[in-house]
């Protein structure tokens, strides 16, 4: 293989994609966007917030709900703005070095929240199967070092990608096939082998997102059948508590999977398929997820209420002093 100068690494950029057909309404598709970005922000402080503020709320499963809603803020902050910025103003470059950074917040991200969300499923599992155990096994320290792991965990399985990547010659077309720079997507444009990144590519995806999805239907096994044992009210309460943890998975593992099997088997180009998986994959999950939770949730529920009765108070407040000023 010919010798290629490192500046081109440095200097080279890459050209984002919207939605292939649909150039002309990039711009109106750009405030839905926006409010889903609004939405993902402010929903996910908002259940932060509100577990912070609520003792009855500091047990595992919302402490381990608030590591999953700072993970969904920050995957929103590395996607969102850069595609508003390409539908709005059209702006497709995106710098090479930005490029890495990016993907590697969205693959590390990704993993944290594997981590997490395989974390929820063994305190489901703990609290259905061994509740009088749950306390002494998930105490504030562990759920700190789990958080602790999910972050190392994240951080490292994904470091190597961006190394992998900055090591390829890219001297052929740079047009990817998202709005965003994904490890399977870069890779595929180098002029180079790239069979280091494919091999470590399937390495991650077994021992991240397949051993956490393969541990979650265990753990669902087990609490399953710990459930039939129960009486029937009993076994709804015990199932109830975990629907929204099932949700949560559903929204992050489907389509990240359909995702990944489609860079891996499909012909991408051309294809809206894979843009819209890879959009529902990170734009949906950091706003339904805080929705999901506040439905399920009548503390979280309850303390929104307060807040949009005291929002609405001060409101009013103004007007009803402005009225009393006037009759005197």
């Amino acid at each position: 293989m010919p010798a290629f100068n490192s500046s081109i690494f440095t200097t080279a950029t890459f050209i984002l994609v919207g939605i292939p057909g649909l150039r002309e309404a990039h711009f109106w598709l750009a405030f839905p966007l926006c409010l889903l970005y609004l939405f993902a922000v402010l929903g996910n402080c908002t259940v932060m917030y509100i577990i912070k503020v609520e003792q009855s709320l500091h047990e595992p499963m919302y402490l381990f709900l608030c590591m999953l809603a700072a993970i969904d803020i920050l995957i929103s902050m590395s996607t969102m703005p850069k595609m508003m910025d390409l539908f709005w103003f059209d702006s497709t470059t995106i710098d090479f070095n930005a490029c890495l950074i990016q993907m590697f917040c969205i693959h590390s991200l990704s993993g944290m929240e594997s981590t997490v969300l395989l974390a929820m499923a063994f305190d489901r599992y703990v609290a259905i199967c061994c509740p009088l155990r749950h306390g002494a096994i998930l105490t504030n320290s562990r759920i700190a070092n789990v958080g602790l792991a999910a972050v190392i965990r994240g951080t490292a399985l994904m470091a190597p990608l961006p190394i992998f990547i900055q090591r390829l010659p890219f001297c052929r077309s740079r047009v990817l096939s998202h709005s965003y720079c994904l490890h399977q997507d870069v890779m595929k444009l180098a002029c180079a082998d790239i069979r280091v990144n494919i091999i470590y590519g399937l390495i991650v995806i077994i021992s991240a997102i397949g051993l956490d999805s393969l541990l979650i239907c265990l753990s669902y096994i087990f609490i399953l059948r710990a459930a039939f044992s129960l009486s029937r009210e009993a076994r709804f309460k015990a199932l109830g508590t975990c629907i929204s943890h099932i949700c949560a998975v559903f929204l992050f593992y489907v389509p990240f999977i359909g995702l990944s099997m489609v860079h891996r088997f499909g012909n991408i180009h051309g294809s809206v398929v894979h843009i819209v998986m890879a959009n529902i994959h990170l734009l949906v999950p950091p706003v339904l997820n805080p929705i999901v939770y506040g439905v399920k949730t009548k503390q979280i529920r309850q303390r929104i209420m307060r807040l949009f009765q005291r929002a609405r108070r001060w409101h009013h407040s103004p007007s009803q002093v402005h009225n009393r000023f006037e009759k005197h």
